[in-house]
């Protein structure tokens, strides 16, 4: 995304007649570059040092220096000694987008979520689909559920999960194409590799409306997965994840389903 705004700055830049001057191009060169800064903490790690921040980047340690100080100045860059971590602005303003304000598919979601944690006792998951990634929305976990090592607003690749791979299913066919013809990443011995084994098994998913994540994601760990749609398109899922020697999860399916359809009527209804 971040690539194809700055292609998009540059081909302006460079177009015949285009009324930029070199101090407009300037600035917004800056607040694009500061805006990479920001994205570097989403893979980087909660804290990081300038250079290291720089080399991400490829900016000079100057550059990034000069810009971390107006990220500081802003509060959404937190200086920590020498080194740095997102500012709390960040928290509220994450806050503040559709998925999380009053009546927004995680306020909606979460009693249903918190009733299918009670059922279960599973770890229980909201998510939605970005291309091919699966992005958490929230989810629940216990003292004696399964690590949830993806935070929420972390991504992790939609093939090789169960929530990923229920809201694939019902893609227009061309998107689901595009995922097919890109290489298929590989989290575990388990995870699809071969796209039309993965075709098979979304016309499948799609027509039972569950999708499976059997140690495909992380080794010891099993998922089930329903759909949250809206005019048959899956704008969202949850998901049930346990020990692989720990649960059978067809017993868990019907609330699983019960609750997905809830979440439905009330995004629907609005």
């Amino acid at each position: 995304m971040m690539t194809a705004v700055l292609d998009e700055q540059h081909d302006l830049r460079d177009r015949p007649g285009a009324d930029v001057s070199r101090s407009e191009q300037q600035g917004t060169a800056s607040v694009l570059k500061a805006l990479q800064l920001l994205d570097v903490f989403r893979d980087g790690g909660p804290v990081l040092g300038v250079s290291e921040i720089a080399r991400r980047v490829g900016v000079p340690t100057s550059t990034a220096f000069r810009l971390l100080a107006y990220l500081v100045e802003g509060e959404f860059i937190t200086k920590e000694g020498t080194r740095y971590r997102l500012g709390d602005k960040l928290f509220e303003l994450g806050n503040q987008v559709s998925l999380c304000r009053p009546k927004g598919l995680r306020e909606l979601a979460a009693p249903h979520l918190g009733e299918l944690y009670a059922a279960t006792g599973m770890t229980v998951r909201l998510a939605v689909l970005e291309g091919a990634e699966v992005v958490i929305v929230d989810k629940i976990v216990g003292l004696r559920t399964v690590p949830a090592l993806t935070a929420i607003g972390g991504r992790v690749p939609a093939t090789c999960t169960a929530l990923g791979k229920v809201m694939l299913a019902f893609e227009p066919a061309e998107d689901v194409a595009k995922v097919l013809q890109a290489p298929l990443p590989r989290r575990t011995r388990y995870s699809a590799s071969q796209p039309r084994l993965l075709h098979k098994q979304l016309i499948e998913i799609r027509s039972l409306s569950l999708g499976y994540d059997l140690e495909e994601s992380v080794l010891g760990q099993v998922c089930v997965a329903a759909p949250i749609l809206s005019d048959g398109v899956a704008v969202a899922a949850i998901s049930l994840s346990a020990r692989t020697h720990q649960t059978n999860l067809t017993q868990s399916t019907a609330a699983l389903q019960q609750a997905a359809g809830r979440i439905s009527g009330l995004l629907n209804a609005q």
